[in-house]
């Protein structure tokens, strides 16, 4: 009994450590949505917990970010990925998560499928039926600022010992997750922070560019990360690089245009599908004057954001029609207009990030409405990346892009355009 007590300390101590070790990188991540798949992936992690979901406060709703479920993902082929998920529902008592974000208390619920009827809560059982899932034990949790402001919560499932067994939450995985939830919020609160900051700013580049909308720019963004995450898999790139590198692509691809605020309204604002020469090398140096905007470029999300507003444009094969190629930023001012005369950039010369952004900004281009043209059927637009493959784009990329298809798609539908 005393050997059991001392290895069950031993093991919370080293729980205590990674938890330590892990609430160090949440300080540092500072998109909102890789944050909160990480804060799901590591709690899980903490506790050995099978499954899980994190929720995200949308008025006097929850809508699901992130979905997780070992048991799923192991049925899969190596790299892919479960379905990109998409719903919310009204916070109210019925719902479990509604009632925890009601009373701001966790909850820990041995067996779902044992829920006493005297609880306001029910456990709706379909999903499991849907997917040939048992969940039994579940811990959700309220994630809380300091003055009370809900920002989500947080919910996992099926505890597991050493032997894959499924157990309850413990009084031990309680506090574990409970230290390291309040740590996760203070870095959630420090990365809604730069969400708002980055919000702002494209925001001005919306009212400046009717084309450069909220919902193009999350697409885009969203777009960007699944592409990332499938070409990392492809090329057994490490997993600490992987977590360093798809934190800032998801920011950066949200300023692939962001230099459009610096052209002018007469060409930005262009009905007609066609512009002469002048107006379209005018209209090219949005990218120069997007990557100036991060000058000096202080921290590697400065150099993406650099890379992607500069390089987006650029042809995999270096032909003509792609811009501005290798250029000095500080060879250009706003007052000279037009690109000047420069030598193309080609292949892998152009920055991973850029040739990434390239290829989901122009199939974003394609599948959506705009003044000058009708949206291309979904199946036009990508049967248009993969002709392009190894001329406009880079073609590991575009294999990349191919493979997420199905998540893609999904969020498509996840963030529609604005009404007419």
């Amino acid at each position: 009994m005393i050997h059991n007590r001392f290895m069950s300390e031993k093991s919370n101590e080293d729980r205590l450590q990674h938890i330590i070790g892990i609430e160090r990188q949440l300080g540092g991540i500072k998109d909102v949505d890789v944050l909160l798949e990480r804060i799901l992936t590591e709690t899980r992690r903490i506790v050995n917990a099978d499954a899980g979901s994190i929720y995200v406060v949308e008025g006097d709703r929850l809508k699901i970010k992130y979905g997780q479920n070992d048991t799923h993902l192991k049925e899969l082929a190596p790299g892919e990925k479960l379905p990109y998920t998409c719903f919310s529902f009204p916070i109210n008592e019925k719902q479990i998560c509604g009632y925890v974000a009601l009373t701001g208390k966790p909850l820990n619920i041995k067996d779902c499928y044992r829920i006493s009827d005297s609880k306001p809560y029910k456990f709706n059982k379909n999903t499991d039926l849907t997917t040939d899932y048992r969940t039994k034990s579940m811990y959700t949790l309220p994630l809380k600022m300091a003055n009370g402001k809900l920002l989500g919560v947080l919910q996992i499932i099926n505890a597991k010992d050493e032997e894959g067994k499924v157990i309850s939450f413990s009084e031990d995985s309680e506090l574990l997750i409970s230290h390291f939830a309040a740590s996760a919020v203070q870095a959630l609160q420090h990365a809604y922070l730069t969400s708002n900051m980055v919000k702002r700013m494209l925001k001005m580049a919306e009212f400046r560019d009717p084309k450069e909308t909220y919902p193009h720019i999350e697409r885009v963004s969203s777009f960007s990360l699944e592409i990332y995450d499938r070409w990392a898999f492809n090329h057994n790139v490490p997993e600490a690089e992987i977590h360093r590198y798809r934190d800032n692509l998801k920011i950066a691809a949200k300023f692939h245009d962001v230099g459009k605020v610096g052209i002018s309204d007469v060409i930005l604002k262009k009905t007609s599908p066609r512009f002469t020469d002048e107006e379209r090398n005018i209209m090219k140096a949005h990218t120069i004057i997007g990557a100036q905007l991060f000058e000096p470029a202080e921290s590697l999300l400065d150099i993406m954001s650099q890379e992607v507003a500069l390089h987006h444009h650029d042809r995999w094969d270096g032909g003509k029609n792609g811009y501005p190629g290798k250029i000095n930023l500080s060879d250009f001012s706003i007052k000279d207009g037009a690109v000047p005369e420069t030598e193309p950039l080609s292949g892998k010369d152009i920055p991973l990030s850029a040739r990434i952004v390239a290829v989901a900004d122009v199939f974003d281009a394609l599948s959506h409405k705009r003044c000058y043209k009708e949206a291309w059927s979904i199946d036009d637009a990508f049967a248009e990346i993969q002709n392009n493959s190894g001329t406009q784009f880079d073609p590991e990329v575009v294999l990349a892009f191919m493979q997420v298809k199905d998540r893609i798609c999904s969020i498509q539908m996840d963030y529609p355009d604005y009404p007419d």
